[in-house]
Protein backbone atom coordinates (compact mmCIF):
# COMPACT_ATOMS: atom_id res chain seq x y z
CA UNK A 1 0.00 0.00 0.00
CA UNK A 2 1.24 3.16 -0.91
CA UNK A 3 2.05 5.59 1.86
CA UNK A 4 -0.22 8.87 2.22
CA UNK A 5 0.90 12.09 3.43
CA UNK A 6 -1.48 12.62 6.03
CA UNK A 7 -0.55 16.46 7.11
CA UNK A 8 -2.31 17.16 3.80
CA UNK A 9 -5.50 15.93 2.43
CA UNK A 10 -5.75 14.02 -0.76
CA UNK A 11 -6.40 15.32 -3.88
CA UNK A 12 -9.81 17.38 -4.28
CA UNK A 13 -11.36 20.35 -5.35
CA UNK A 14 -13.18 23.06 -3.18
CA UNK A 15 -17.13 23.51 -4.04
CA UNK A 16 -18.13 26.59 -2.13
CA UNK A 17 -17.85 25.47 1.41
CA UNK A 18 -17.35 21.97 0.67
CA UNK A 19 -14.30 19.42 -0.09
CA UNK A 20 -15.15 16.96 -3.22
CA UNK A 21 -13.09 13.19 -2.78
CA UNK A 22 -12.79 10.62 -4.80
CA UNK A 23 -14.81 8.37 -2.16
CA UNK A 24 -11.00 5.73 -2.14
CA UNK A 25 -9.28 8.90 -1.01
CA UNK A 26 -11.42 10.08 1.21
CA UNK A 27 -9.17 9.91 4.36
CA UNK A 28 -10.79 10.97 7.67
CA UNK A 29 -14.19 9.31 9.57
CA UNK A 30 -15.73 12.69 8.71
CA UNK A 31 -19.70 13.79 8.19
CA UNK A 32 -20.11 12.84 4.40
CA UNK A 33 -22.72 15.71 3.14
CA UNK A 34 -23.50 13.93 -0.39
CA UNK A 35 -22.91 10.48 -2.83
CA UNK A 36 -23.53 9.76 -6.44
CA UNK A 37 -22.76 6.28 -7.46
CA UNK A 38 -20.48 5.58 -5.10
CA UNK A 39 -17.77 7.62 -6.35
CA UNK A 40 -17.72 11.19 -5.07
CA UNK A 41 -17.77 12.36 -1.27
CA UNK A 42 -18.72 15.46 -0.36
CA UNK A 43 -17.12 16.87 2.93
CA UNK A 44 -17.09 20.03 4.84
CA UNK A 45 -13.39 21.69 4.50
CA UNK A 46 -13.69 23.41 7.60
CA UNK A 47 -13.35 19.95 9.22
CA UNK A 48 -10.37 19.21 6.86
CA UNK A 49 -8.78 22.23 8.21
CA UNK A 50 -9.78 20.73 11.70
CA UNK A 51 -8.28 17.42 10.92
CA UNK A 52 -5.29 18.85 9.33
CA UNK A 53 -4.45 21.32 12.20
CA UNK A 54 -5.11 17.68 14.57
CA UNK A 55 -1.90 16.09 13.16
CA UNK A 56 0.45 19.09 12.55
CA UNK A 57 -0.36 19.74 16.40
CA UNK A 58 2.64 20.51 18.56
CA UNK A 59 3.91 17.65 20.01
CA UNK A 60 4.06 18.15 24.20
CA UNK A 61 4.81 16.22 27.49
CA UNK A 62 2.44 16.42 30.23
CA UNK A 63 2.77 14.73 33.73
CA UNK A 64 -0.16 14.83 36.24
CA UNK A 65 -0.62 13.45 40.03
CA UNK A 66 -3.31 11.97 41.48
CA UNK A 67 -4.08 11.22 45.23
CA UNK A 68 -6.26 8.02 46.69
CA UNK A 69 -7.48 6.74 49.52
CA UNK A 70 -7.29 3.31 50.68
CA UNK A 71 -10.63 2.57 49.68
CA UNK A 72 -9.96 3.67 45.97
CA UNK A 73 -6.46 2.59 45.42
CA UNK A 74 -7.92 -1.26 44.52
CA UNK A 75 -10.04 0.55 41.13
CA UNK A 76 -6.49 2.34 39.71
CA UNK A 77 -4.67 -1.37 40.87
CA UNK A 78 -7.04 -3.46 38.80
CA UNK A 79 -7.04 -0.71 35.85
CA UNK A 80 -2.74 -0.62 35.81
CA UNK A 81 -2.32 -4.21 36.33
CA UNK A 82 -4.97 -5.44 33.63
CA UNK A 83 -6.64 -7.23 36.54
CA UNK A 84 -10.24 -6.77 35.07
CA UNK A 85 -12.34 -9.06 32.72
CA UNK A 86 -13.35 -5.99 30.92
CA UNK A 87 -13.04 -2.07 30.66
CA UNK A 88 -15.73 0.69 30.36
CA UNK A 89 -12.40 2.55 28.25
CA UNK A 90 -13.52 0.07 25.22
CA UNK A 91 -9.88 1.47 23.61
CA UNK A 92 -8.18 -0.84 26.01
CA UNK A 93 -7.07 -3.53 23.41
CA UNK A 94 -6.01 -6.94 26.03
CA UNK A 95 -4.96 -8.63 23.22
CA UNK A 96 -1.48 -6.48 23.68
CA UNK A 97 -1.80 -5.98 27.00
CA UNK A 98 1.53 -8.31 26.84
CA UNK A 99 3.06 -5.56 25.21
CA UNK A 100 2.66 -3.33 28.51
CA UNK A 101 6.06 -2.80 30.39
CA UNK A 102 6.65 -3.35 34.08
CA UNK A 103 9.38 -1.01 35.11
CA UNK A 104 8.34 -2.20 38.54
CA UNK A 105 6.10 -4.63 39.65
CA UNK A 106 4.46 -4.76 43.01
CA UNK A 107 5.59 -7.65 45.08
CA UNK A 108 6.45 -7.87 48.73
CA UNK A 109 9.39 -6.94 50.30
CA UNK A 110 10.13 -9.89 52.59
CA UNK A 111 9.41 -12.90 50.14
CA UNK A 112 9.05 -11.21 46.32
CA UNK A 113 5.78 -12.45 45.90
CA UNK A 114 3.36 -10.99 43.87
CA UNK A 115 0.91 -8.87 46.69
CA UNK A 116 -1.42 -5.97 46.17
CA UNK A 117 -0.83 -2.41 46.44
CA UNK A 118 -2.42 -2.25 49.71
CA UNK A 119 -0.68 -5.19 51.39
CA UNK A 120 2.91 -3.67 50.64
CA UNK A 121 1.57 -0.89 51.87
CA UNK A 122 0.59 -2.82 55.47
CA UNK A 123 3.74 -4.27 55.12
CA UNK A 124 5.33 -1.00 55.01
CA UNK A 125 3.63 0.88 58.17
CA UNK A 126 4.40 -2.79 60.42
CA UNK A 127 8.16 -2.80 59.06
CA UNK A 128 8.33 0.77 60.11
CA UNK A 129 9.78 2.04 56.97
CA UNK A 130 6.86 4.36 56.63
CA UNK A 131 4.60 6.16 59.56
CA UNK A 132 0.85 7.11 59.71
CA UNK A 133 1.54 9.63 62.38
CA UNK A 134 -1.03 12.32 62.57
CA UNK A 135 -3.30 11.21 59.40
CA UNK A 136 -7.07 10.64 59.43
CA UNK A 137 -8.48 7.34 59.18
CA UNK A 138 -9.57 8.50 55.68
CA UNK A 139 -6.57 10.48 54.39
CA UNK A 140 -4.63 9.99 51.37
CA UNK A 141 -2.23 7.84 51.56
CA UNK A 142 -1.37 6.85 47.74
CA UNK A 143 -0.06 8.70 45.07
CA UNK A 144 -0.41 8.17 41.41
CA UNK A 145 2.03 9.79 38.52
CA UNK A 146 1.49 9.39 35.06
CA UNK A 147 3.76 10.71 32.77
CA UNK A 148 2.60 11.78 28.93
CA UNK A 149 3.47 12.62 25.55
CA UNK A 150 0.79 12.86 22.57
CA UNK A 151 0.10 9.99 20.71
CA UNK A 152 1.88 11.36 17.60
CA UNK A 153 4.92 11.98 18.99
CA UNK A 154 5.61 8.25 19.79
CA UNK A 155 3.92 7.34 16.24
CA UNK A 156 6.54 9.64 14.19
CA UNK A 157 9.49 8.47 16.01
CA UNK A 158 9.44 4.62 15.84
CA UNK A 159 6.02 3.80 18.05
CA UNK A 160 6.58 0.93 20.66
CA UNK A 161 10.44 0.52 20.72
CA UNK A 162 11.14 4.09 21.26
CA UNK A 163 8.03 4.53 23.55
CA UNK A 164 9.97 1.65 25.82
CA UNK A 165 13.34 3.82 26.14
CA UNK A 166 11.71 7.45 26.48
CA UNK A 167 9.82 6.09 29.59
CA UNK A 168 12.31 4.17 31.05
CA UNK A 169 14.02 7.64 31.18
CA UNK A 170 10.93 9.02 32.65
CA UNK A 171 10.63 6.29 35.63
CA UNK A 172 14.53 7.34 36.32
CA UNK A 173 12.85 10.57 37.18
CA UNK A 174 9.76 9.34 38.70
CA UNK A 175 12.15 7.34 41.37
CA UNK A 176 13.81 10.37 42.31
CA UNK A 177 10.48 12.83 42.44
CA UNK A 178 9.39 9.86 44.52
CA UNK A 179 12.46 10.09 47.14
CA UNK A 180 13.82 6.07 46.18
CA UNK A 181 12.26 3.28 44.30
CA UNK A 182 11.44 1.68 48.12
CA UNK A 183 8.57 3.88 47.70
CA UNK A 184 7.10 2.91 44.39
CA UNK A 185 4.70 0.13 44.29
CA UNK A 186 4.24 -0.27 40.79
CA UNK A 187 5.34 1.64 37.12
CA UNK A 188 4.42 0.37 34.01
CA UNK A 189 4.12 1.30 30.73
CA UNK A 190 0.46 0.88 28.97
CA UNK A 191 1.12 0.08 25.27
CA UNK A 192 -2.88 -1.43 25.00
CA UNK A 193 -4.76 1.56 24.47
CA UNK A 194 -5.97 2.42 20.98
CA UNK A 195 -5.97 6.08 20.21
CA UNK A 196 -9.41 6.02 18.49
CA UNK A 197 -9.12 10.11 16.90
CA UNK A 198 -6.08 9.05 15.51
CA UNK A 199 -6.51 5.70 14.20
CA UNK A 200 -9.25 6.98 12.65
CA UNK A 201 -7.18 9.86 10.64
CA UNK A 202 -4.68 7.59 9.40
CA UNK A 203 -6.64 4.60 8.37
CA UNK A 204 -5.10 2.33 10.95
CA UNK A 205 -4.52 1.31 14.76
CA UNK A 206 -2.48 3.39 16.73
CA UNK A 207 -1.65 3.01 20.04
CA UNK A 208 -1.03 5.32 22.98
CA UNK A 209 1.63 5.05 25.44
CA UNK A 210 1.93 6.47 28.67
CA UNK A 211 3.44 5.14 31.84
CA UNK A 212 1.73 4.68 35.42
CA UNK A 213 4.06 5.17 38.78
CA UNK A 214 1.84 4.24 42.18
CA UNK A 215 3.68 5.28 44.65
CA UNK A 216 3.62 6.21 48.80
CA UNK A 217 4.10 10.09 48.81
CA UNK A 218 6.30 10.68 52.26
CA UNK A 219 8.46 13.26 53.85
CA UNK A 220 11.18 13.66 56.32
CA UNK A 221 9.28 13.96 59.90
CA UNK A 222 11.59 15.02 62.53
CA UNK A 223 10.81 14.16 65.94
CA UNK A 224 11.89 15.51 69.11
CA UNK A 225 12.49 14.74 72.56
CA UNK A 226 9.85 16.73 75.18
CA UNK A 227 11.61 20.01 76.67
CA UNK A 228 10.16 18.18 80.33
CA UNK A 229 12.17 15.00 79.22
CA UNK A 230 13.70 13.64 82.69
CA UNK A 231 17.21 13.91 80.92
CA UNK A 232 18.15 17.62 80.59
CA UNK A 233 20.96 16.77 77.73
CA UNK A 234 17.91 15.02 75.75
CA UNK A 235 15.27 17.74 76.39
CA UNK A 236 14.27 19.40 72.68
CA UNK A 237 16.73 17.58 71.22
CA UNK A 238 16.19 15.45 68.13
CA UNK A 239 14.75 12.08 68.49
CA UNK A 240 14.51 10.48 64.97
CA UNK A 241 13.23 11.46 61.49
CA UNK A 242 10.56 8.99 60.22
CA UNK A 243 9.24 9.14 56.79
CA UNK A 244 5.38 10.49 57.45
CA UNK A 245 2.83 9.91 54.57
CA UNK A 246 1.43 13.09 53.56
CA UNK A 247 0.25 14.11 50.17
CA UNK A 248 -0.29 17.75 50.93
CA UNK A 249 3.25 17.70 52.57
CA UNK A 250 4.69 16.24 49.79
CA UNK A 251 3.11 18.09 47.27
CA UNK A 252 2.53 22.12 49.07
CA UNK A 253 1.83 25.41 47.87
CA UNK A 254 5.15 27.48 47.20
CA UNK A 255 6.96 30.63 46.30
CA UNK A 256 8.97 31.18 43.19
CA UNK A 257 12.03 33.49 42.92
CA UNK A 258 9.71 36.43 42.45
CA UNK A 259 8.10 35.33 45.59
CA UNK A 260 4.62 34.41 44.02
CA UNK A 261 2.95 31.91 45.19
CA UNK A 262 2.87 28.58 42.54
CA UNK A 263 1.60 24.98 42.78
CA UNK A 264 4.31 22.48 43.05
CA UNK A 265 2.53 20.28 40.06
CA UNK A 266 3.77 23.27 37.68
CA UNK A 267 7.32 22.79 39.11
CA UNK A 268 6.96 18.74 38.48
CA UNK A 269 5.75 19.87 34.62
CA UNK A 270 9.06 21.79 34.51
CA UNK A 271 11.11 19.30 35.99
CA UNK A 272 9.91 16.50 33.36
CA UNK A 273 10.44 19.06 30.16
CA UNK A 274 13.91 19.39 31.71
CA UNK A 275 15.06 15.81 32.71
CA UNK A 276 13.75 14.64 29.32
CA UNK A 277 15.01 17.71 27.78
CA UNK A 278 18.78 16.71 29.53
CA UNK A 279 18.29 13.54 28.55
CA UNK A 280 18.58 13.72 24.73
CA UNK A 281 14.47 13.78 24.16
CA UNK A 282 14.04 17.47 22.56
CA UNK A 283 12.08 17.87 20.09
CA UNK A 284 9.09 18.44 21.90
CA UNK A 285 7.38 21.30 24.38
CA UNK A 286 6.44 21.63 27.83
CA UNK A 287 2.74 21.19 28.38
CA UNK A 288 0.51 24.04 28.37
CA UNK A 289 0.32 26.16 31.68
CA UNK A 290 -2.82 25.91 33.19
CA UNK A 291 -4.02 23.11 31.76
CA UNK A 292 -6.83 21.61 33.37
CA UNK A 293 -6.03 17.60 32.11
CA UNK A 294 -3.60 17.96 34.87
CA UNK A 295 -6.28 18.34 37.65
CA UNK A 296 -8.53 15.18 36.00
CA UNK A 297 -7.72 11.50 36.27
CA UNK A 298 -6.49 9.46 32.88
CA UNK A 299 -10.15 8.24 32.31
CA UNK A 300 -12.05 11.20 33.05
CA UNK A 301 -9.66 13.12 31.04
CA UNK A 302 -10.27 10.92 28.08
CA UNK A 303 -14.13 10.78 29.22
CA UNK A 304 -14.02 15.07 28.86
CA UNK A 305 -12.28 14.81 25.61
CA UNK A 306 -15.02 11.90 23.53
CA UNK A 307 -17.82 13.70 25.03
CA UNK A 308 -16.40 16.76 23.54
CA UNK A 309 -15.63 15.39 20.30
CA UNK A 310 -19.20 13.39 20.01
CA UNK A 311 -20.45 16.87 20.86
CA UNK A 312 -18.90 18.65 18.07
CA UNK A 313 -19.82 15.49 15.71
CA UNK A 314 -24.16 15.93 16.56
CA UNK A 315 -23.75 19.56 15.64
CA UNK A 316 -22.01 19.18 12.51
CA UNK A 317 -24.78 15.92 11.70
CA UNK A 318 -27.77 18.64 12.53
CA UNK A 319 -26.47 21.62 10.77
CA UNK A 320 -26.21 19.05 7.65
CA UNK A 321 -29.45 17.73 8.28
CA UNK A 322 -31.19 21.17 8.61
CA UNK A 323 -29.60 21.79 5.37
CA UNK A 324 -30.26 19.14 3.75
CA UNK A 325 -34.02 19.18 4.60
CA UNK A 326 -34.41 22.69 2.74
CA UNK A 327 -32.92 21.27 0.06
CA UNK A 328 -35.23 18.77 0.19
CA UNK A 329 -37.91 21.00 0.28
CA UNK A 330 -36.78 23.12 -2.32
CA UNK A 331 -36.35 20.27 -4.53
CA UNK A 332 -40.04 19.02 -3.80
CA UNK A 333 -41.57 22.47 -4.92
CA UNK A 334 -39.34 22.74 -8.10
CA UNK A 335 -40.68 18.71 -9.17
CA UNK A 336 -44.42 19.99 -8.71
CA UNK A 337 -43.70 22.75 -10.91
CA UNK A 338 -42.39 20.68 -13.50
CA UNK A 339 -45.09 18.65 -13.30
CA UNK A 340 -47.31 21.35 -13.72
CA UNK A 341 -45.60 22.55 -16.85
CA UNK A 342 -45.77 18.98 -18.42
CA UNK A 343 -49.71 19.53 -17.69
CA UNK A 344 -49.99 22.28 -19.49
CA UNK A 345 -47.92 21.37 -22.29
CA UNK A 346 -50.10 18.16 -22.62
CA UNK A 347 -53.49 20.31 -22.86
CA UNK A 348 -51.58 22.50 -25.96
CA UNK A 349 -50.78 19.18 -27.62
CA UNK A 350 -54.53 18.47 -27.39
CA UNK A 351 -55.70 22.10 -28.51
CA UNK A 352 -53.16 21.73 -31.53
CA UNK A 353 -55.51 18.45 -32.89
CA UNK A 354 -58.33 20.59 -32.24
CA UNK A 355 -57.21 22.98 -34.52
CA UNK A 356 -56.30 20.51 -37.10
CA UNK A 357 -60.25 19.06 -36.82
CA UNK A 358 -61.07 22.79 -37.60
CA UNK A 359 -59.11 23.18 -40.65
CA UNK A 360 -60.51 19.89 -42.28
CA UNK A 361 -64.13 21.44 -41.97
CA UNK A 362 -64.16 23.57 -44.87
CA UNK A 363 -64.60 22.31 -48.80
CA UNK A 364 -63.73 23.74 -51.40
CA UNK A 365 -66.05 24.80 -53.88
CA UNK A 366 -65.16 27.16 -56.64
CA UNK A 367 -61.68 27.74 -59.07
CA UNK A 368 -60.96 30.85 -56.92
CA UNK A 369 -60.24 29.30 -53.89
CA UNK A 370 -63.49 29.88 -52.20
CA UNK A 371 -64.62 27.56 -49.21
CA UNK A 372 -68.08 26.92 -47.73
CA UNK A 373 -68.71 25.59 -44.65
CA UNK A 374 -70.81 23.34 -43.58
CA UNK A 375 -74.07 24.76 -41.41
CA UNK A 376 -73.42 22.03 -39.02
CA UNK A 377 -69.59 22.83 -38.50
CA UNK A 378 -70.25 26.79 -38.85
CA UNK A 379 -71.79 27.28 -35.34
CA UNK A 380 -68.72 25.61 -33.60
CA UNK A 381 -66.05 27.99 -35.81
CA UNK A 382 -68.55 30.67 -34.57
CA UNK A 383 -67.95 30.14 -31.12
CA UNK A 384 -64.58 29.00 -31.58
CA UNK A 385 -63.18 31.71 -33.26
CA UNK A 386 -64.96 34.47 -30.67
CA UNK A 387 -63.51 32.18 -27.86
CA UNK A 388 -59.80 32.77 -29.75
CA UNK A 389 -60.11 36.79 -29.72
CA UNK A 390 -61.06 36.67 -26.15
CA UNK A 391 -58.35 34.12 -25.10
CA UNK A 392 -54.86 35.76 -26.90
CA UNK A 393 -54.04 38.03 -24.37
CA UNK A 394 -54.14 35.17 -21.74
CA UNK A 395 -52.42 32.97 -24.21
CA UNK A 396 -49.86 35.68 -24.52
CA UNK A 397 -49.03 35.97 -20.43
CA UNK A 398 -49.25 32.07 -20.14
CA UNK A 399 -46.47 31.92 -22.91
CA UNK A 400 -44.65 34.56 -20.76
CA UNK A 401 -45.10 32.00 -17.81
CA UNK A 402 -44.29 29.01 -19.20
CA UNK A 403 -41.01 30.25 -20.52
CA UNK A 404 -39.90 31.86 -16.77
CA UNK A 405 -40.64 28.34 -15.51
CA UNK A 406 -38.53 26.15 -18.08
CA UNK A 407 -36.17 28.36 -17.26
CA UNK A 408 -36.48 28.06 -13.20
CA UNK A 409 -36.53 24.37 -13.90
CA UNK A 410 -32.99 24.63 -16.13
CA UNK A 411 -31.69 26.13 -12.92
CA UNK A 412 -32.78 23.58 -10.50
CA UNK A 413 -31.67 20.76 -11.95
CA UNK A 414 -28.16 22.27 -12.70
CA UNK A 415 -27.60 22.85 -9.23
CA UNK A 416 -29.45 19.61 -8.26
CA UNK A 417 -26.83 17.70 -10.40
CA UNK A 418 -24.22 19.35 -8.79
CA UNK A 419 -25.35 18.49 -5.42
CA UNK A 420 -25.39 15.25 -5.74
CA UNK A 421 -28.04 12.67 -4.76
CA UNK A 422 -28.41 11.00 -1.72
CA UNK A 423 -27.96 14.37 0.66
CA UNK A 424 -31.29 13.86 2.79
CA UNK A 425 -30.38 10.46 3.96
CA UNK A 426 -26.50 10.78 4.10
CA UNK A 427 -26.04 13.05 7.04
CA UNK A 428 -28.35 11.11 9.08
CA UNK A 429 -26.82 7.91 8.67
CA UNK A 430 -23.98 9.00 10.82
CA UNK A 431 -25.78 10.56 13.62
CA UNK A 432 -28.01 6.88 13.77
CA UNK A 433 -24.59 5.33 13.01
CA UNK A 434 -22.83 7.06 15.87
CA UNK A 435 -26.59 6.30 18.46
CA UNK A 436 -25.93 2.58 17.24
CA UNK A 437 -22.48 2.32 18.21
CA UNK A 438 -22.07 4.16 21.57
CA UNK A 439 -26.05 4.88 22.33
CA UNK A 440 -24.69 5.58 26.07
CA UNK A 441 -22.53 7.99 25.07
CA UNK A 442 -24.42 10.03 22.76
CA UNK A 443 -27.56 9.54 25.10
CA UNK A 444 -25.30 11.53 27.58
CA UNK A 445 -24.16 14.00 25.18
CA UNK A 446 -27.36 15.07 23.43
CA UNK A 447 -29.23 15.42 26.77
CA UNK A 448 -26.11 17.54 27.76
CA UNK A 449 -26.54 19.85 24.77
CA UNK A 450 -30.65 19.64 25.05
CA UNK A 451 -29.57 21.28 29.33
CA UNK A 452 -28.05 24.09 27.62
CA UNK A 453 -29.33 27.45 26.00
CA UNK A 454 -28.08 27.42 22.22
CA UNK A 455 -25.55 28.53 20.59
CA UNK A 456 -25.23 31.49 19.07
CA UNK A 457 -25.51 30.86 15.31
CA UNK A 458 -22.71 32.95 13.18
CA UNK A 459 -24.40 35.67 10.97
CA UNK A 460 -24.74 34.02 7.24
CA UNK A 461 -23.19 36.31 4.38
CA UNK A 462 -26.72 37.61 3.12
CA UNK A 463 -27.88 38.57 6.36
CA UNK A 464 -24.32 40.32 6.31
CA UNK A 465 -24.75 41.72 3.68
CA UNK A 466 -28.50 43.11 3.81
CA UNK A 467 -27.41 44.34 7.20
CA UNK A 468 -25.16 46.46 5.42
CA UNK A 469 -26.95 47.79 2.83
CA UNK A 470 -29.58 48.69 5.43
CA UNK A 471 -26.61 50.50 7.74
Amino acid sequence: MAQINYTTPPPFFIFGKTAIFHVKTQPWDIPIQGSKNGKIVCVDYKIITERMNTIAKTDRCVVRNQAYRRAEISIRERHNERKNMDYQNPDIITERSHLNVHFKSCVSSLDGRACTYEQEFNRMVESGAISLRGLKPDAKVFDELVFDVNTAYFENHGGYEYAKEFFAEAYRLAVKEVGGEEYVLSAVLHADERNRALSDQLGRDVFHYHLHVVYVPVVDKEIYFKKNNKNPELAGKLREIVKQVSHSKKWPRLKDEQGHWVNSYSLLQDRFFEHMQNAGYTDFERGERGSTAKHLAVMEYKTKKEAERAAALAAVVEQKQDAAAALDKQATQKQKRLDSLEQKTTIAKKDSDVFADIDGMAEKRTITGAVAVPQANWKTLSTLAKEGQKSRATIKELRKQNEAQSREIATQKSKLKEYGEGQSITAAMRFHQAAQRAPERMAAVMADIMRQPPEQQPPTRAKEKNLNQSR
